[in-house]
């Protein structure tokens, strides 16, 4: 972070690095001496810049990212916080007040040389402004500060400032007489009564990968809230530089004050969950927010029902006052280098590299494991009912099932194991993003998957059972359903099984695919173990059936017969792509693969109202 603007001296000073270089930038000495003074005592003293190497331009920032913004203007304004520190050790303070999120500042009070008592303020520039009852001016002498001063520096100096994205941040001073000490534990009204020194905006530069990272969560169908401390039009800035909301955007972007006001009720302040309802869907940004806000919005959009598949949150923090929301939420996610130790203990996932795209790849593995179960099952489920059907029906009609013992056993040692590898193999690609997600309980078989079991199912028992009744006329080959209790190899039943095995493979291509994809080839090439593992699998069929004859009840089959098994193989793909165009139901339909229930999206309606109006709602999961 940078100190970039700064008001100081009744002067609004928009390019501190340009003003320094060209020397444009006066200020009276006594006002420096408070500023530089002021920054090095009332900042944490594990917040400190290493000084950049041969091969950095920049120095590094150890500690609050704020408080190095604020060290690294010290410095512009040729001070040495390291001198002023080692003059005034932390023990020898008299009081600290820590900055906490309610009161939104910090506080240090020290005995200085001249054997005054100074305490020095930084925080919240609208807050600690507000405290101010007299500025310094232009010359560096202390005038008179009114509410009418407040008001011109809001608007002139505050607000432009966090519309630029700046973090707006107010140093002050107050001097105490040694006569009469005031009692230090009354930190209401020792802060207060301020003298303001300048106002700061600080630029926190946006990471280059935040907005494209922001645009996958949202094509991913993920919806992207900020919850932060910064001033609402700061907020609303970066917001905006990010990704989250565009400009002409009705989504809300609120204040602590004003989100609490709507969702508490008024008798009690307790959070109601039918008010949080009505806000938490059009919520983007909540500015001003404290650690009990935020909590309390991702508990209430856990436990909405306004989805009927549920909201699934994960939250993404560092501080020691994210705690509660990382340990409150589905999935919690703090950054490994920034992050407390604290927030790291309330987290599931901890961020090693601080790099937020990593999201994207969390989002990717958390739909792969999902998808390479979801496959498996689909294809697992096709080829047990075709087995035990046929088995079932074969016995009934023809007293022997058309496949051997050994040959299921074949089947599910070529079929369960290679092709559980075969999808474990496939790595996770942006393709998964393109899927809206699945809510909390998304059932294990969806729809499209069932219509998808049941379809092939289908098609293969009718294919077998063509060949076992209509087959010896169709190829000019022998009837081998027995005659008595001797089951001899056959030509015959060598086909059914041979069929039976090429179906299933190609089938096992089609299963790459759960959410009703045409091309379901797409990116194939990008997973050659997939396809090694399916050729490997084909060469072994091949092997089993020309030379395993007599282990596995086969004989051989000519080129022609071989060239029937692979017709009925291919098409197993023609029939998945007929398979597609079937709806899967008439209250459903099918977007982006997924199912899109209906839903009132009108939140602000009441419950009655709500019942008679239902409109289309896509499935939707919060981050």
């Amino acid at each position: 972070m940078t100190v970039v603007q700064v008001y100081v001296g009744e002067k609004h000073w928009k390019n501190v690095a340009n003003s320094v270089k060209t020397e444009k930038m006066t200020i009276p000495v006594n006002t420096k001496e408070i500023i530089v003074e002021g920054i090095s005592v009332n900042t944490s003293y594990s917040s400190k810049l290493l000084l950049p190497s041969e091969k950095e331009i920049l120095s590094k920032h150890i500690g609050n990212k704020t408080e190095c913004g604020l060290l690294d203007f010290v410095g512009v304004l040729d001070g040495n916080y390291d001198e002023i520190r080692t003059y005034y050790p932390e023990d020898r303070f008299i009081h600290i007040y820590p900055f906490n999120s309610i009161r939104k500042n910090m506080s240090t009070i020290i005995r200085r040389s001249n054997s005054t008592i100074r305490m020095y303020t930084k925080g919240a520039s609208e807050i600690v402004l507000k405290k101010c009852k007299t500025i310094l001016n232009q010359n560096g002498d202390i005038v008179p500060f009114s509410s009418v001063d407040y008001d011109r520096l809001i608007q002139t100096v505050i607000e432009p400032m966090a519309s630029d994205g700046l973090r707006t941040i107010c140093l002050a001073y107050r001097d105490f007489s040694l006569d009469r000490l005031p009692d230090w534990d009354d930190e209401t009204s020792i802060i207060d009564q301020l003298t303001c020194i300048c106002i700061c905006g600080i630029e926190d530069p946006i990471r280059l990968e935040v907005p494209d990272t922001i645009a996958k969560c949202r094509n991913a169908g993920i919806i992207v809230r900020m919850f932060t401390g910064d001033n609402v039009n700061t907020a609303r800035s970066i917001a905006i530089k990010c990704g989250i909301i565009k400009p002409n955007d009705s989504f809300l972007v609120l204040e602590g004050e004003e989100y609490n006001r709507r969702i508490k009720s008024e008798l009690d302040e307790k959070v109601e969950q039918n008010l949080l309802d009505k806000v938490w869907p059009h919520l983007r940004v909540l500015a001003r927010a404290s650690p009990q806000d935020k909590y309390e919005l991702v508990k209430g959009i856990i436990a909405s029902k306004i989805n009927p598949i549920g909201e699934v949150v994960a939250v993404i923090g560092d501080g020691t006052n994210d705690g509660p929301a990382l340990k409150r939420a589905d999935v919690g996610c703090v950054m490994g280098r920034e992050g407390t130790d604290v927030a790291k203990e309330a987290s599931d996932i901890i961020l090693v590299d601080d790099n937020l795209n990593s999201i994207v790849k969390i989002i990717m593995w958390g739909r792969y494991v999902y998808h390479s179960v979801a496959k498996s099952l689909q294809f697992q489920l096709t080829v047990n009912i075709v087995i035990v059907l046929c088995a079932f029906i074969g016995a009934c009609i023809v007293k022997e099932s058309p496949l051997r013992g050994i040959q299921i056993l074949w089947i599910y040692l070529t079929m369960n194991i290679l092709a559980t590898l075969a999808f474990a193999f496939e790595m996770p690609t942006e393709e998964l993003l393109t899927h809206k997600p699945y809510g909390r309980t998304p059932p294990l078989i969806s729809r499209i998957m069932m219509k998808n079991i049941i379809g092939h199912a289908i098609y293969q028992l009718a294919v077998m059972f063509f060949i076992l009744f209509v087959g010896p006329k169709v190829f000019y080959i022998d009837d081998g359903r027995p005659n008595g209790s001797i089951f001899k190899p056959s030509e015959h039943f060598t086909m059914i099984f041979n069929v039976f095995v090429l179906m299933t493979l190609f089938n096992e291509i089609n299963c790459r695919k759960i959410h009703g994809e045409k091309n379901v080839f797409r990116e194939i090439s990008k997973t050659p173990l997939f396809y090694g593992i399916w050729i490997v699998t084909f060469v072994l069929q091949v092997a089993l059936v020309q030379y395993g004859s007599v282990i596995f009840f086969c004989v051989r089959l000519t080129f022609k017969q071989w060239m029937w098994c692979l017709i009925f193989g291919v098409t197993v793909l023609l029939w998945n792509q007929i398979l597609n165009l079937i709806p899967v139901s008439c209250h459903t339909s099918k977007r982006d693969g997924r199912d899109v229930y209906e839903l009132t999206s009108s939140v602000d309606l009441d419950p009655e109202e709500q019942s008679r109006r239902r409109v289309s709602l896509t499935k939707e999961q919060t981050l």
